[in-house]
């Protein structure tokens, strides 16, 4: 195996991702290397690449990747080399509020998902002239052919799911079915407004589908996403606009539940205006630093709610396999949103994302 590897760098805030020499790294204890065979790219991995949101540089961003466990560290059970595997954030599994089973919101969640650095609180990475590069996002750094990672981030899947389908389910299509599923638990009959009809929305979609809400109304500024997403299991679709209020109070006067996966304030702002009795405002999106929402405290009783979450609240370790096994049942058809790019061919694919002309793209590697 060769002792070098391309990776996509961000070597500047704002700036494309940059392909650059770095040394393929060594599993240490309690690490597994995955020979990556396609990583998604999610608009989280844009935001951390354009926002300054605590990320150092140069840093290998990625976060939904999948391949074939390369080698298993010292200490590491449950995983041999050849493995398949899908792989998601990290938690350390110990701290109280992973011992209640939430390992989305762990204590150490910063520094094992977006400080870029090892258990040592040093990068992990180096390029081929030695030189630091910070990785271990969300345990992984998956803009890469190999990738260091963590047991309970490293999740096996099913032989019958290909690489191109299993990465997604990672971070984006957990993150929105899990809204649902997870968050809402949502129940037959329920109604339902999904503020962005990308990646998580669509997910959110499908998985509202699959627990029988009725209405499900997908709102988006692209036509295509939203005919997609009455494809996929809307009842109704509407595009943003300066009625959109109206439009929408037309469909219900108020909702159960009411989804944003864009981070716009105003779009927030208006989905707050929706809910109706008990109704659940779920946030999904990363936003600027400073971004602020509000609404009308008097219109605020009702048992009404605001959730902001992560990762669709869900362990990785049991909802990627269960949104594998709904896809395989034809019940999550999410291979209707991706679109398969060569890694090289990274800056084409986050482009074809920002504008709307594919919902989600995935990266393959050789090999």
């Amino acid at each position: 195996m060769s002792t070098c590897m391309t990776v996509a760098a961000v070597v500047a805030r704002g700036a494309p991702f940059a392909l650059v020499e770095a040394e393929v790294p060594e599993p240490g204890p309690g690490e597994l290397r995955i020979a990556v065979r396609a990583a998604g790219i999610c608009h989280t991995d844009l935001a951390f690449r354009d926002i300054e949101l605590g990320t150092p540089l140069p840093m290998v961003l990625g976060h939904e990747g999948a391949g074939i466990v390369d080698a298993v560290g010292e200490g590491v059970e449950g995983f041999r080399v050849g493995d398949r595997v899908a792989l998601s954030y990290d938690s350390c599994g110990h701290c109280p509020v992973c011992r209640e089973g939430a390992p989305q919101y762990c204590l150490e969640w910063p520094v094992r998902n977006i400080a870029g650095v090892g258990p040592d609180m040093a990068p992990r990475l180096r390029r081929a002239d030695g030189q630091p590069l910070f990785g271990s996002f969300f345990g992984q750094s998956s803009f890469a052919p190999y990738a260091i990672t963590r047991p309970r981030n490293t999740v096996p899947i099913p032989d019958a799911l290909p690489f191109h389908l299993a990465a997604p389910l990672g971070c984006g299509m957990q993150t929105g079915a899990g809204a649902v599923l997870n968050t809402l638990a949502a129940r037959s009959g329920q109604s339902l407004v999904v503020l962005g009809a990308g990646a998580v929305g669509l997910a959110a979609i499908m998985a509202a589908r699959v627990a029988g809400m009725d209405p499900v109304v997908a709102v988006d500024r692209v036509p295509g996403r939203i005919a997609l997403a009455r494809e996929l299991g809307a009842t109704h679709g509407l595009l943003s606009g300066e009625d959109l209020a109206g439009a929408l109070g037309a469909i219900r006067p108020g909702f159960d539940a009411v989804i944003d996966t864009t981070g716009v304030p105003a779009l927030i702002e208006l989905g707050i205006g929706l809910l109706g009795t008990r109704g659940t405002m779920l946030v999904l999106a990363v936003s600027p630093p400073g971004a602020t929402a509000s609404f009308a405290l008097s219109g605020f009783l009702g048992g009404k709610r605001i959730i902001g979450l992560i990762e669709g609240d869900a362990d990785p370790q049991a909802f990627v396999p269960h949104l594998a096994a709904l896809h395989l049942e034809g019940r999550f058809p999410h291979d209707r949103l991706v679109r398969t790019y060569s890694f090289a061919d990274i800056n084409r694919a986050a482009h074809a994302m920002e504008t709307g002309e594919t919902v989600k793209p995935v990266l393959l590697f050789d090999g």
